[in-house]
C-alpha cells in the first residue's frame, strides 16, 4: 500500500516515513536506489562530455561493442552513453541484415566502413559477433562461415589495436527468467513491440545452445588486446551506471580527478571473461 496524505501530515521525521514504509511491505534499498539514480546517471555523463572531449582533442579513435541475449539492455544503455554527447562526433550503429551484395563480400568489410574516424567515438548495437552467437544458433550462416570467422576475429581485432583503435568489448548478462520477464513486457506495451521478433522467441527456446555458441565465443576471442567483459546483472539501471563506469575506467581523459562521483566499476557487476566464469549464476 502506497502512503497517503494523511501519512505525511503524521510522519514528523523521515525516519518515521521510513519506518513506515517499511511496514508497508516497501523495498526501502530499491527506493532509495531509484532515488539516487538520476542523480548518478547524470553525474556519469558529464563524465562522458568530457572523454569525449578529450577523445576529439587528442585525435583518438573508439569504438564499443554491446553484445548480450536479446532484452539483455544493449539498447537502452546505449541511448545513457550517447544522449548528451555532441552528435558530430559520435555515431550509433545497428546494421541490419546484410544485403544480397554484403553477403558476397567479405564479412568484415561492412563493419570496417564503420569504424571511428579521428576524434570519434562509435557505439556497436550488435557487432561482427553476429557471425559468432546469433547466426550459428539461428542457422543464418554455413559452418564453414562460422570457422572462417573464428580463425579471422582475433587477427581483425589485432589489426584494428595496431592501428590506434580503442576496442571495448561489453558482453551484457541476465538469466533466462529475466529475458522471459522483459520479452512479456514488451509485448504487453505498445511503444515496444517493435523490438519483439520471432528471432526472440526462439531465443528463449534454444537458451542452451546460445549458451554453447557464447561461450566458445568467449574462450576463443578473449584475448589481451581485445578482451571481454562483462556486465553481470538482472537490473538495467545498474547495468546502465556500471557500464559506464567501466569505459571511463579505461581513459585517463582531462578533468577525471575532478568528477563528483566514482569512475571506478563494481567489479561484483563488471568482470572479465576468465573471472566470470567463477560467478556463474544463471547466465554468464
Amino acid at each position: 500500500m502506497i502512503l497517503n496524505k494523511q501519512d505525511f501530515e503524521n510522519a514528523s521525521t523521515s525516519l518515521e516515513l521510513r519506518n513506515l514504509l517499511t511496514e508497508r511491505g516497501h523495498n526501502l534499498k530499491k527506493i532509495d536506489f531509484d532515488i539516487s539514480y538520476d542523480s548518478q546517471i547524470e553525474k556519469l555523463q558529464i563524465e562522458l562530455v568530457k572523454l569525449q572531449r578529450w577523445v576529439q582533442e587528442h585525435s583518438h579513435r573508439v569504438a564499443i561493442i554491446f553484445e548480450g541475449r536479446d532484452a539483455a539492455g544493449k539498447g537502452g544503455t546505449i541511448k545513457r552513453f550517447a544522449e548528451h554527447l555532441n552528435p558530430r562526433a559520435m555515431r550509433v550503429v545497428a546494421l541490419t541484415k546484410p544485403t544480397q551484395l554484403e553477403m558476397g563480400q567479405w564479412y568484415f568489410r561492412r563493419y570496417i566502413r564503420q569504424m571511428p574516424n579521428v576524434g570519434e567515438i562509435v557505439f556497436f548495437d550488435r557487432s561482427w559477433y553476429n557471425r559468432a552467437v546469433v547466426e550459428p544458433v539461428m542457422g543464418f550462416c554455413e559452418e564453414k562461415q562460422y570457422q572462417q570467422f573464428m580463425r579471422q576475429v582475433t587477427e581483425f581485432e589485432h589489426m584494428l589495436f595496431e592501428d590506434d583503435v580503442k576496442l571495448i568489448k561489453l558482453w551484457f548478462s541476465i538469466d533466462k527468467e529475466e529475458q522471459s520477464k522483459r520479452f512479456n513486457k514488451r509485448r504487453l506495451n505498445p511503444l515496444k513491440q517493435w523490438k519483439l521478433s520471432p528471432v526472440d522467441e526462439k531465443g528463449q527456446e534454444l537458451w542452451d545452445k546460445y549458451t554453447y555458441y557464447k561461450e566458445h565465443m568467449f574462450s576463443r576471442t578473449h584475448t589481451s588486446f581485445s578482451p571481454w567483459t562483462i556486465v553481470k546483472t538482472n537490473n538495467k539501471k545498474i547495468a546502465r551506471l556500471e557500464s559506464i563506469r567501466h569505459v571511463l575506467s579505461q581513459f585517463e581523459y582531462t578533468g577525471k580527478s575532478e568528477a563528483k562521483t566514482r569512475t571506478l566499476p563494481d567489479p561484483n557487476v563488471i568482470m572479465r571473461f576468465h573471472r566470470s566464469i567463477y560467478n556463474r549464476n544463471g547466465d554468464v
